[in-house]
């Protein structure tokens, strides 16, 4: 009898293959990448780095460790000389914990990018006098925010602001922020006041390497990227250093943060780097950034208020109060209409995290289909006749009354003639377009 796991396993699959993955932070990976991830390395404990471990039975592992480093180095374009790559780090947030705990004492200040604004949680959170985040709570978060007419930063008001809190660390790198930032502006800003510079590049990873969008490294001290997004590999993260400060960091990724590493993602990242150094992955990235702008034009064209204006990366934001209504009515209609996008703050944002204004979407996963701009217009389209299909709505004050319209709202819109009639379509041009999951 089979494992209810693998029937959820398998339902999952099928999710995946006739939906339209938009989320911008998710991504299709490889084969080659999944067969390393499921492979005998996640039986290994090797506590410690390459030819310094304090377990036993490690030489297998210690070259796999090594080589994700050197790919790493060379698919960037790093001398070894000047930068480190710690390829430890289990995720995204605790790479960017391991980062502050290394340059940082407990209590000194961080300027990060706001949430509203499109910030990251894990660059420090408080909300309504309540520390969220381990980072808020360690050390005093400062934030900076985006110019609320052109919805940029405004890199000026940045430096005033820098001069006024005097952070020790400045962090650049925003999970709904689709012009490219100006790593060297932030990093002269940094410099001018004695404090590092992290570039959290976690979502351009894939277009930098490829060269698509502009690179942090000349500018940077610390460089952060999480691998499963736009470099198309596991869910892992990678620490680049300047090697002045790459003990550092080493040390409080391990002991300082966590334990044993996870060796079979370690095996995958290594795998995936080695794919983005191909003429097939540039093109890719380059489609991805395409694909954005046309999906940006389509949806204005439909009549959609697109943050900032238009789209430098592989992500759009959308505010969505020209069409009274809130992303998390926007985003379960869609889902039912097998459109996967997530809803999102937008600056100065007037709602609640939980029922923002906004909607972010991304185009990774399309690109990996093969979709192109043409598709990215039919894809707008139909995204706009799903929110005529919702009209205008509002969320209830009344805590009790609200959960019961929510809920009738779900079962109303899943059930919809009109949005299975949309979702019929989305479930054609999948089939259309199907990508390998084997």
């Amino acid at each position: 009898m089979k494992d209810k796991v693998f029937e959820l396993i398998d339902q999952e699959k099928k999710r995946q293959q006739e939906t339209l993955i938009m989320i911008p932070s998710e991504n299709y990976t490889y084969p080659e990448v999944r067969s390393a991830v499921g492979s005998v390395l996640m039986h290994k404990y090797s506590e410690g780095y390459p030819k310094k471990r304090y377990y036993q039975g490690n030489e297998f592992i210690d070259e796999i460790e090594l080589l994700a480093q050197k790919r790493a180095l060379e698919l960037f374009k790093l001398e070894p000389e000047k930068w480190k790559v710690n390829v430890q780090a289990l995720s995204g947030t605790p790479a960017n914990l391991a980062i502050m705990n290394a340059l940082l004492e407990p209590g000194e200040t961080i300027l990060s990018m706001f949430l509203y604004d499109g910030g990251h949680l894990s660059h420090g959170w408080s909300y309504k006098g309540n520390k969220i985040t381990l980072s808020s709570k360690i050390w005093n978060i400062e934030f900076y925010f985006v110019d609320s007419k052109t919805g940029r930063f405004d890199y000026k008001e940045i430096e005033k602001q820098s001069r006024k809190v005097k952070p020790k660390l400045i962090v650049s790198g925003g999970t709904a922020y689709a012009p490219e930032i100006d790593h060297q502006k932030l990093s002269r800003i940094a410099k001018s006041i004695n404090a590092y510079y992290l570039a959290d590049v976690s979502h351009e990873a894939g277009l930098i390497a490829s060269g698509v969008n502009n690179s942090p490294f000349e500018w940077a001290d610390v460089v952060m990227m999480t691998t499963h997004k736009t470099l198309r590999g596991p869910r892992g993260a990678l620490i680049f250093s300047r090697s002045e400060i790459s003990e550092l960091i080493d040390r409080s990724v391990f002991p300082g943060i966590q334990g044993g590493p996870h060796n079979e993602i370690i095996a995958g990242i290594a795998v995936t780097l080695e794919k983005a150094k191909t003429k097939d992955f540039r093109e890719y990235a380059m489609q991805v950034v395409k694909n954005a702008k046309a999906l940006a034009e389509g949806l204005k064209e439909q009549g959609f208020e697109v943050v900032s204006g238009d789209t430098e990366k592989h992500l759009l934001l959308l505010d969505l109060r020209n069409k009274k209504l809130n992303g998390w009515f926007a985003g379960w209609a869609l889902e039912a209409a097998g459109i996967i996008t997530n809803r999102s703050t937008i600056p100065g944002d007037p709602a609640s995290p939980y029922y923002p204004s906004g909607l972010r979407l991304g185009t990774p996963a399309l690109t990996a289909r093969g979709m192109k701009e043409l598709q990215m217009q039919k894809i707008a389209a139909w995204i706009a006749e799903v929110i005529k299909i919702v009209g205008s709505r509002e969320i209830a004050e009344d805590k009790e009354k609200r959960v019961e319209e929510l809920k009738q709202f779900k079962k109303e819109i899943f059930a919809n003639k009109d949005i299975l009639v949309i979702r019929k379509k989305v479930q054609t041009l999948c089939l259309d377009y199907p990508v390998n999951l084997d």
